[in-house]
């Protein structure tokens, strides 16, 4: 069986890193030219993705090491600009290695599409009377997607909600679509539209927006990790992780920065395979408030151990057909790396890395702070940044930690001193 667990990752070079990536995966010579060339995506390609091309845009493609999620190593292919963030959730995977690694379950692969419905006489009347026509409105919807249908997604069920609002009551209908393998988006406003008119009929009231709802929260995903208190330093270290949770559970401000960590894993795997990062992050954001205040999307726990226990649970819409899934010849190559054969096994693996990246941001928040780790890697950036490399740059870079001066001007210093 291949292991994902890599001693020394890091000090190899970019190509004995993806020779090591090539070894465990599978992926091609060409596949790996891919990856490395920045204009693998071509001009005329990018020219059709968006509107107003003039160009291409460049970021790292890294991978996460470590990683057993469901008894099964994989290596995590992760696109970010952000130093740390592959470190972390690499540190924070080999810990789980200790307990098994991640357990992830998928909860469904159906989206939302709304309907709006303005100037409704009775509205809790019509409520009732699109229930009664559940069956018609689930045909209507199914017939404008018979692809989709004959692979055993399409519409499953209808759902009606009467909300108060400034410019009065309005009747919201949800349908909800099992779209699969893909996001799903096309495919459900699709359908709404297709049925609006019917809604009017039966309502006698008017249709505006028909549009799906990013709060996917018939996508759920969920991840489960134990982390050993003697691997993580000790029960000390899993009291102060819990305080630290506490803090981000109670309070929006806190929640809101423990967020943006989980996100530091997610996106960067979305981005990676092509998905929709935005409606990821709404989603994501929309979930942690559901409840009419915002809060922690992850949740730990201590157990008769003493050893702390995470728990992710997120909306994850992402999908293998379609968009720049397909279109991006790297994104379809970090598919193939993470060895994926449907949506919900590639939503499960960006959730573990989510609770990851959480688990390894409060680790450090709650021992030896965070700024340590982000300052030595923003050191080694400016070190890069002036111009130096090997044995210099370790030494401007040992110099400005140690004396807490990590800036711009002072790695040019040392770079002009040392380099002589």
């Amino acid at each position: 069986m291949k292991s994902s667990q890599y001693s020394g990752f890091f000090k190899l070079s970019v190509d004995e890193r993806m020779k090591e990536v090539a070894e465990f995966t599978g992926i091609t010579e060409e596949e790996q030219q891919i990856l490395r060339d920045a204009n693998s995506l071509d001009m005329d390609k990018a020219d059709h993705m968006i509107e107003n091309v003039i160009g291409r845009f460049s970021l790292p493609l890294a991978v996460a090491i470590n990683f057993t999620i469901n008894g099964k190593d994989v290596l995590i292919p992760m696109v970010s600009e952000e130093p740390s963030v592959v470190a972390a959730c690499t540190n924070a995977a080999k810990m789980a290695r200790a307990s098994g690694g991640f357990t992830t379950q998928s909860l469904g692969t159906v989206m939302i599409s709304q309907i709006q419905l303005l100037n409704v006489p009775a509205p809790f009347a019509a409520k009732n009377r699109i229930l009664e026509h559940r069956e018609e409105i689930i045909k209507r919807c199914n017939e404008k997607d018979p692809t989709l249908v004959k692979f055993g997604g399409g519409a499953r069920d209808v759902e009606v909600r009467v909300i108060d609002s400034i410019v009065g009551p309005m009747v919201i209908v949800h349908l909800l679509v099992d779209t699969l393998d893909a996001m799903g988006a096309n495919a459900v406003n699709t359908m709404a539209e297709a049925v609006a008119p019917y809604l009017e009929e039966i309502t006698g009231g008017t249709a505006e927006l028909r549009i799906l709802s990013n709060l996917a929260d018939h996508r759920l995903v969920t991840a489960r990790a134990t982390f050993k208190k003697d691997v993580i330093g000790g029960e000390e270290v899993v009291d102060k992780m819990i305080n630290a949770y506490a803090f981000a559970a109670a309070d929006p401000y806190r929640a809101a920065t423990n967020n943006k960590g989980i996100m530091n894993g997610v996106i960067p795997v979305v981005l990676a395979t092509g998905n929709d990062t935005r409606a990821i992050e709404s989603g994501a954001h929309s979930y942690a408030a559901r409840s009419g205040r915002y809060t922690s999307l992850t949740t730990w726990e201590k157990d008769a151990n003493g050893d702390l226990i995470g728990v992710i649970e997120m909306p994850m819409a992402v999908g293998l057909v379609g968009g720049a899934t397909k279109i991006h010849p790297a994104a379809g190559v970090a598919v193939k790396m993470l060895g994926v054969s449907t949506a919900a096994e590639l939503a499960q693996i960006i959730a573990a890395v989510g609770l990851a990246n959480n688990m390894a941001a409060m680790k450090a928040l709650a021992t030896e702070g965070i700024q340590r780790g982000h300052m030595s890697l923003h050191a080694r950036n400016l070190a890069n940044t002036v111009g130096a490399r090997g044995d210099i740059a370790d030494q401007i870079v040992k110099i400005m930690i140690e004396e807490k001066k990590v800036n711009a001007e002072y790695a040019k210093e040392l770079f002009e001193k040392l380099g002589k």
